[in-house]
């Protein structure tokens, strides 16, 4: 792994969100495929609240103590408890906290070193800093991803016979 190909990518998630989401109706934004899955706007806020809670807390922890400390518990699912806000709000928060976060990483001055050292994940055990920041950078493309699978699906039965190319809209991606 080569941490700047990481944190490039990361950087470019609020954008890519930006270029997406702002000016959609309601109907899209907060469509789903039904229970256990999440909209366009919810998974933002998941997104969002991962880099509170998630990440940087967690790479910071095995910087700091190693696996002397386990990872607190992520709560998956606290944004569907927000308040709603506009799209255009919820994307400033995330693209803000996004910066901060890419600039605590790099104030941390990680060498590839330090991708070996570990920390205690609540469910999977020992984790190497590499494992965690390749599974930030994973997880904000699958949630990319997600967003546009779930946006598709709004003309799941629209499309006619083009579904048969487009195996995305086969699919209702759960909430990760």
């Amino acid at each position: 792994m080569i941490i700047s190909e990481a944190t490039t990518l990361l950087a470019r998630t609020p954008d890519a969100l930006g270029a997406l989401l702002p000016g959609l109706p309601d109907e899209w934004l907060h469509r789903d495929d039904g229970e256990g899955t999440w909209s366009a706007y919810a998974i933002a806020g998941h997104l969002l609240h991962g880099d509170a809670t998630n990440w940087l807390p967690r790479i910071r922890l095995i910087v700091e103590h190693g696996t002397g400390r386990p990872f607190a518990p992520f709560n998956r699912v606290a944004m569907l408890d927000w308040e709603r806000e506009p799209v255009t709000a919820l994307l400033d928060r995330f693209r803000v906290a996004r910066a901060g976060s890419l600039r605590e990483l790099a104030s941390l001055g990680l060498t590839q070193d330090d991708l070996t050292r570990s920390g205690t994940h609540p469910e999977f055990g020992t984790v190497t800093l590499e494992q965690v920041l390749a599974a930030w950078v994973a997880h904000d493309l699958t949630h990319l991803a997600q967003i546009g699978e779930v946006l598709a699906g709004r003309y799941r039965d629209e499309v006619g016979p083009y579904r048969r190319y487009m195996p995305a809209l086969e699919r209702t991606a759960p909430a990760e």
